[in-house]
């Protein structure tokens, strides 16, 4: 996959990257990046020479048919694990358990703190139960990571990619490990989150607003809704 997929990424895009010494060349590390695009989840990896395992929703591995099995195959060859998020209670747990395997096997754990993609290309508040519960549990440093300009190379509503080169800075290992065993204070679980999500926005230049993504999304939604209703 890094060879096709990432491969194919390089030529026709060259994101530029910053930071790559930032990677431990073994070991486990949480890797801790904004979110802009789906395709967020492909350049990360293909610029880095190790493994990168990110949580992907269940429906990309359990689709019918041809089409579903061979889905479910791209989305495992990329280094996804499939997460049910039927339940959101569950599905954090099940998502917390998936990175802390993936830690204590010494891999690369790669997680999106915001929890969705940014609708307008700002930063959002880091949801806290994920990112820094993994953090805690094992020890591992967090990397952040920013993503630039990937949401500008397909905005919604757009089929064709506009070839453009995205960037990716890699900021230096945050060191926990003096929390450690603490995953269940959520002052603490706060705390590290905001920590992490500062230098996020340090690398990225982005705009932060101190409200979750989701209920962004959720305001853009119903403030559509009521221009449309206007309009009618």
């Amino acid at each position: 996959m890094k060879f096709s997929i990432g491969g194919s990424l390089k030529l026709a895009f060259r994101p530029w990257v910053e930071g790559l010494e930032n990677i431990p060349a073994e070991g486990p590390a949480i890797l801790a990046s904004n979110h802009l695009s789906f395709s967020d989840s492909f350049f990360l990896p293909a610029v880095l020479d190790r493994k990168v395992t990110f949580i992907a929703k269940a429906e990309y591995f359990t689709s019918p048919g041809v089409k579903g099995k061979l889905t479910a195959a791209f989305f495992k060859g990329v280094g996804q694990l499939p997460v049910d998020r039927s339940g959101a209670r569950g599905a954090g747990e099940a998502a917390i358990k998936s990175g802390i395997e993936v830690i204590e096997r010494g891999e690369l754990f790669g997680i999106y703190p915001e929890g969705t993609r940014s609708p307008d290309g700002r930063l959002y508040r880091g949801k806290p139960g994920g990112l820094a519960r993994v953090a805690l549990a094992t020890g591992a440093p967090v990397i952040p990571v920013a993503m630039i300009d990937t949401e500008k190379i397909q905005p919604p509503g757009k089929v064709v990619p506009k070839l453009m080169r995205p960037g990716i800075r890699i900021g230096k290992p945050l060191d926990f490990s003096r929390y450690r065993g603490m995953e269940n204070d959520r002052f603490i679980l706060r705390s590290v989150t905001d920590e992490v999500m500062y230098e996020i926005m340090k690398l990225s230049g982005q705009e932060y607003v101190d409200i979750y993504a989701t209920a962004a999304k959720r305001q853009i939604a119903d403030a559509e809704k009521a221009a449309k209703a206007v309009k009618e």
